[in-house]
């Protein structure tokens, strides 16, 4: 049909049915209404708008924060941020001489109480977090930031993933996080308050092939952020899914700062002064989510906006194709000098 043509019959349609038109024309304006009042809400939760006062958690009042991969990188500098808050400070990691060594700085810094404990989540088993359950029952614990992490050694098909890193990965993500979960929320519980930082990736939002395990793990943590922040509600606790774009840090493998990537320093500031705001994933249909660093909480909405997943998809699957090519390329090169 020509563009006279429908033109021709759109304004007979209007002309011969008023009250369709007119009802048209309303569905029109409430879905622009509404496209203009989301914008509006991202825009306002992400440049604006305070997050909740960490003071609701128990900063400067005893309370402790407990951080899991907390030596380096991201969970190091919320181990810093959040010791600079005003909470006493629970590290967690695999090596004790790097445990002692943050915790001596942030003492050194802050002035704040430390404690430490090591455990390696990739093989932990009974006895060691029954050994971490115990080293926590006499904390009032405030805060929880799961931030420890595994990811592919390079981008891989699942066939061509070697055993031991999928089981690492799953142990890691989905293991570790349910069990130190499980061993704080009875403290938090017991308070009537607390807040719990579950840090995931835009990979757990976009099936990512090649890197299928690790994207699977982190979908898992907006599902379980989900239904845990509406079991633990009526106890005043605060869950948490962190939708994180890349970060300058080893899991990353990055180490150039940039618009969309920024250092652990600027990203954990976005996410503690964001609390309760959903910023970018304001209208992503995923509760207890936040994409709190503004490059992050954009791009989020306006994948949202665009809505297509196959797209997002397939771009994954070529991008990661070419980190694996050139990875391999890499290992090829070094070892002509072996």
């Amino acid at each position: 049909m020509a563009t006279s043509q429908v033109l021709a019959f759109v304004s007979a349609f209007v002309r011969d049915e008023p009250y369709f038109a007119t009802i048209f024309l309303a569905l029109g304006v409430l879905s622009t209404a509404r496209l203009f009042y989301q914008t509006l809400s991202v825009l306002a939760q992400t440049f604006v708008l305070p997050g909740i006062s960490l003071k609701r958690f128990g900063a400067k009042k005893g309370a402790w924060a407990v951080v899991t991969g907390a030596t380096d990188g991201i969970g190091k500098e919320f181990a810093l941020q959040l010791a600079k808050a005003g909470f006493n400070v629970f590290i967690v990691a695999r090596n004790q001489v790097l445990l002692e060594e943050t915790a001596e700085e942030i003492k050194s810094k802050y002035g704040v109480l430390t404690a430490t404990h090591s455990i390696n989540f990739a093989t932990a088993d009974e006895g060691a977090y029954d050994a971490f359950t115990k080293a926590l029952w006499d904390k009032d614990i405030g805060v929880l930031v799961n931030n420890v992490g595994k990811s592919h050694n390079m981008p891989a098909y699942l066939i061509d993933t070697p055993k031991d890193e999928i089981k690492d990965i799953v142990a890691i993500n989905v293991n570790a996080t349910l069990r130190v979960t499980y061993a704080v929320i009875p403290r938090m519980i017991l308070s009537k308050r607390g807040l719990i930082l579950n840090i995931g990736s835009f990979a757990g939002a976009v099936p990512s092939p090649m890197l299928a395990t690790y994207s699977g793990t982190k979908a898992f943590l907006s599902t379980f952020s989900a239904a845990l922040g509406e079991e633990l509600k009526r106890d005043n606790i605060i869950v948490e899914h962190v939708n994180t774009y890349f970060v300058v840090s080893k899991l990353s493998k990055i180490r150039k700062a940039s618009m969309l990537i920024p250092k652990p320093n600027a990203f954990v500031r976005s996410v503690l002064g964001k609390v309760g705001l959903p910023c970018g994933a304001a209208y992503s249909g995923r509760p207890n989510t936040s994409t709190p660093f503004w490059s992050h909480a954009l791009l989020d909405y306006a994948m949202t906006l665009i809505n297509s997943p196959k797209l997002f998809i397939s771009y994954t699957h070529g991008l990661h194709r070419d980190i694996r090519k050139r990875a391999l390329n890499k290992i090829a090169r070094e070892s002509k000098y072996e």
